[in-house]
C-alpha cells in the first residue's frame, strides 16, 4: 500500500450560531493514496462538500475546523495562514466544482484565465504558458483548442465549460484533486465523458482524487474506494465493489436498495423511511437510529466508531462479533 498523500484525522467542523454551536463534521477520518480515486457519497446535507471545502481551505465563515487535522504529503495544512494555503491550493491541490460558471470569470477569455493560473504557479513565460494552456484544452477534449482558447466562457456549452474547469484544475500539475459533484449539472452522455476523462487523467498524472457525489453510478464507474457519509460522519468505507455488493451498514444497504436494477422486475424500489436529522437535532447514540430497521438498545445509547466489517469498515453495532461462549469443561473420569 502506497503512503497516503492526503490524511484526514478526526476532522471536526463547527458553525457557531446565536443558539449554540452546530457540529457539521464530527470525527471524520480517511486517507487517499497517490493515483487513487476515493468517492464520497451520501444524501444532501451529509457533509460531503464540507469535507472537500475543509481540505482545500475554502470553508465559508463562520464555519471553522475545530478539531482534528489534515495532512498533505505529511505536512499539516488545516492551520496554514491564508497566503500559504492559497499557494498550496493552486500549485499542489486542484479543485473542480459543480457549476463551472462559478469557477470561470465571464469577463476574461478562457486562455487568459488558464495562462494566469499557469504563470502564477509555474516558472514559465507567457508564450510557454499559452502553449501549455492549449495542450491542456486538447488533453481535456476541447476541439480546435488553438482557436477556442481566445473565446469567453459563455461561448462554450455546459460540458465544454466543465472540461475547461478540469483543465484549470490541472494547470499547475496538482498532486491532489478535490472534485465536488463535477458531473451533476451535465446530461448522461457528457457525464460518461467527464468520468472517463477524470479516470484517464488520474492514471496518467498519478494524482489522487477525492470525488464528491450523490450518484452511486458515478462512484461504481470511477472510484477505487468509497466513503458513505451520514449526518456529518462516515458510516462505511471500503473498496467500492465490496461497499456496493456487500454493504455492512444499514444506511448503505438502504442506499444500494434504492437504486433501480436492470436484472430485477421489482414494481417498487426500496426506500429509507424518515429524513436525515438537522444539525441541531442529531439524536444520541447512532445518528441513523431513528431510521434504522435493525435498531436495538445500544444504538440509542452509544455512538459507534468505524469497526472492521469484513472487507469494509462500518460504524454500526451490528458488526461487533458476538462474545465467544466458553465450551463446557470435559468431565474427568475418576
Amino acid at each position: 500500500m502506497a503512503k497516503p498523500l492526503l490524511e484526514v484525522r478526526h476532522l471536526r467542523v463547527e458553525f457557531p450560531t446565536r443558539r449554540g454551536t452546530l457540529v457539521a463534521l464530527d470525527d471524520v477520518s480517511f486517507d487517499i493514496a497517490p493515483g487513487e480515486v476515493l468517492g464520497v457519497v451520501g444524501e444532501s446535507g451529509a457533509g460531503k462538500s464540507l469535507t472537500g471545502a475543509s481540505i482545500i481551505g475554502l470553508l465559508e465563515p463562520p464555519g471553522r475546523v475545530a478539531g482534528g487535522e489534515i495532512r498533505f504529503d505529511g505536512r499539516r495544512i488545516d492551520n496554514l495562514p491564508y497566503d500559504e494555503m492559497r499557494k498550496l491550493r493552486g500549485r499542489h491541490i486542484g479543485a473542480i466544482f459543480q457549476d463551472p460558471l462559478t469557477s470561470l470569470n465571464p469577463l476574461y477569455t478562457i486562455g487568459r484565465q488558464l495562462t494566469e493560473t499557469i504563470q502564477t504557479h509555474l516558472p514559465v513565460s507567457a508564450a510557454e504558458a499559452r502553449e501549455r494552456a492549449i495542450r491542456l484544452l486538447e488533453e481535456t477534449g476541447i476541439p480546435a483548442a488553438a482557436q477556442r482558447i481566445d473565446q469567453y466562457p459563455h461561448q462554450f456549452s455546459g460540458g465544454m465549460r466543465q472540461r475547461v474547469v478540469i483543465a484549470l484544475a490541472l494547470a499547475a500539475e496538482p498532486r491532489l484533486i478535490v472534485a465536488d459533484e463535477p458531473t451533476t449539472a451535465l446530461d448522461v452522455s457528457i457525464q460518461a465523458q467527464i468520468i472517463s476523462l477524470i479516470k484517464r487523467l488520474c492514471r496518467e498524472h498519478g494524482a489522487a482524487v477525492m470525488l464528491v457525489t450523490h450518484d452511486m453510478g458515478v462512484i461504481a464507474e470511477t472510484c477505487d474506494r468509497v466513503a458513505v457519509m451520514y449526518a456529518g460522519r462516515i458510516a462505511e468505507i471500503g473498496p467500492v465493489q465490496d461497499v456496493i455488493h456487500a454493504p455492512a451498514h444499514p444506511y448503505t444497504v438502504g442506499l444500494m436498495g434504492s437504486i433501480p436494477s436492470m436484472d430485477s422486475d421489482r414494481e417498487r424500489l426500496l426506500q429509507i423511511d424518515g429524513a436525515m436529522p438537522r444539525l441541531n437535532a442529531i439524536p444520541p447514540g447512532c445518528a441513523f437510529n431513528p431510521r434504522c430497521p435493525h435498531v436495538f438498545d445500544r444504538c440509542l445509547r452509544d455512538r459507534p466508531d468505524l469497526m472492521d466489517a469484513g472487507r469494509t469498515r462500518a460504524a454500526c453495532w451490528r458488526v461487533v462479533p458476538a462474545p465467544a461462549v466458553a465450551a463446557p469443561a470435559t468431565p474427568v473420569n475418576a
